[in-house]
């Protein structure tokens, strides 16, 4: 007779509880002029973590994330992580990483909300329209370094908590952040910090939320699956310093000449990666995914305008996408040691190191890419019958993250989107690495969503970087929304 009494309960609690979505969208319409306050004082603190002359601005940063949890009765702590080891040998103090928890009922679900509020470099010079730390909103669009990424959406989920809190309306769900401040730079310490945390801060969390990503079109859309990244440095060393060329060429066998000899041969000019072995381990494309890529919203007329380009290495939507998402990719980032100044130099560098990465997917192994690409390297290098000598190091071996678009978690995310913006949401992967998402699923294995606000248009990392006021408000009712339909999911164990 208990099992029978157990729906009824449940019934007269929900209706109790019933989500008023309609007052939580008219509160935060309602405060709109003071979120774009709060963005623009925190966009106003250059929390650079590449810089370490901006050190002080990103432990400002941590302090005032913490300071606004503060004030809204969180229990917030600020998690020492260590220091930074610089290549001069000095250490510098790693900022602190922000913890925070709002409810502690055990009878409802925890989630916990993940962000960053370190930024890339950015300077007018490098050809911003606007002042990058100065908030500025032309048309809806709010221009200012690390709006989209990832200062607003921080603040969208703070905001969210809030409107629960303003109209004295339970939160459905126990809610805890974890904020950091070294993502821009490798998340240095974060790592170390969640397994110490798993069995205490984490170890009630059962679902993990990242809004450190963006919509692929003007559709909105949920992200389940991220490439990892191995990035790598070829160094070639050859005379004891460097020479002029006219006094010198034509007599020594020149790094430079060497170095772009071997990485010429990492890539066809179709795209074909040509180090032996590197596709073995790759996932075939389903008939479904293939199916889900083909529904995807994606115009790849205006992608090429977007990026400047008048011919693309794939010319149909599926295969642009597949190799974007969820095949293996090289890409070579630049050589150090070469001259780049403006001007001209007949130099002949004694050491060159080139910087490439290839990026991993399902079901590649780091390990094995590094043995296959070293090996490879010096195989190739070997054949030159070069005097000088070849280094390959791997200095990040980040492995992809991919997660059931069709779990519980997922379709909580698509009912919060239908609701909030009258749409289902694209399914898409990222192309890029955010690490943190496959730290949280091997330390603790619990499920985990990337939840997008950011517009395919905000210009992450780039000039001119933007969130706009409709992403920015209407994403803070998407966040409301999604703690409500999370608290739905009905538990699978009995």
């Amino acid at each position: 007779m208990k099992l029978l009494v157990v729906p009824s309960i449940l019934l007269a609690i929900s209706c109790v509880h019933a989500f008023q979505y309609e007052e939580l969208a008219q509160y935060i319409d309602s405060h709109q002029e003071d979120y774009v306050e709060a963005l623009q004082d925190w966009v106003a603190v250059e929390s650079d973590s590449s810089d370490v002359s901006k050190r002080a601005e990103l432990h400002r940063m941590m302090e005032m994330t913490a300071q606004k949890l503060r004030l809204m009765g969180g229990t917030v702590e600020l998690v020492d992580i260590g220091e930074q080891v610089l290549p001069d040998g000095q250490t510098l103090a790693l900022p602190k990483v922000v913890t925070a928890q709002f409810g502690n009922d055990t009878s409802r679900k925890t989630v916990c909300v993940y962000g960053h509020v370190d930024v890339q470099p950015a300077k007018m010079e490098d050809g911003w329209a606007t002042e990058p730390y100065n908030l500025t909103d032309i048309n809806g669009n709010l221009y200012g370094r690390g709006t989209s990424d990832n200062k607003a959406p921080v603040l969208a989920w703070i905001h969210a908590v809030e409107a629960y809190q303003a109209l004295n309306m339970e939160l459905p769900v126990n809610v805890k952040f974890l904020i950091e401040g070294m993502e821009e730079t490798g998340s240095n310490g974060l790592d170390a910090m969640i397994l110490a945390q798993r069995d205490t801060f984490l170890s009630d969390v059962e679902y993990f939320i990242i809004s450190d990503c963006s919509w692929l079109s003007t559709r909105p859309a949920l992200t389940y699956g991220t490439r990892g990244n191995c990035y790598f440095f070829a160094e070639v060393e050859g005379p004891k310093q460097d020479l002029h060329s006219g006094v010198y060429g034509g007599t020594v066998i020149e790094p430079m000449t060497d170095l772009i000899g071997i990485l010429d041969t990492l890539i066809s000019p179709s795209g074909k990666i040509l180090i032996p072995g590197i596709r073995d381990a790759v996932a075939t494309l389903s008939d479904e995914e293939w199916k889900m890529y083909q529904d995807i919203e994606f115009d790849l007329d205006n992608y090429k305008k977007k990026i400047g380009i008048s011919e693309l290495m794939y010319s149909n939507k599926v295969d642009l996408l597949s190799h974007m998402w969820r095949y293996p990719t090289v890409s070579i980032h630049g050589i150090e040691g070469a001259f780049s100044a403006s001007g001209s130099k007949t130099v002949i560098p004694a050491k060159v190191i080139a910087k490439f990465s290839i990026r991993q997917v399902p079901n590649m192994d780091p390990a094995i890419v590094k043995k296959q690409v070293t090996d490879y390297l010096h195989s190739v290098f070997a054949k030159r019958k070069s005097p000088n000598k070849l280094k390959v190091t791997m200095i990040i071996g980040a492995k992809p993250w991919l997660a059931d678009p069709q779990d519980p978690l997922y379709e909580a995310g698509k009912a919060a989107v239908k609701k909030v913006f009258s749409t289902e949401p694209d399914l898409i992967r990222e192309g890029g690495t955010i690490p943190i998402a496959r730290t949280f699923q091997d330390v603790t294995g619990k499920g985990i969503i990337m939840l997008p606000i950011g517009g395919f248009d905000d210009g992450l990392h780039s000039q001119n970087e933007k969130m706009s006021r409709y992403n920015y408000i209407e994403g803070t009712k998407l966040f409301v929304t999604f703690l409500n339909e999370v608290a739905q999911i009905k538990n699978t164990t009995v």
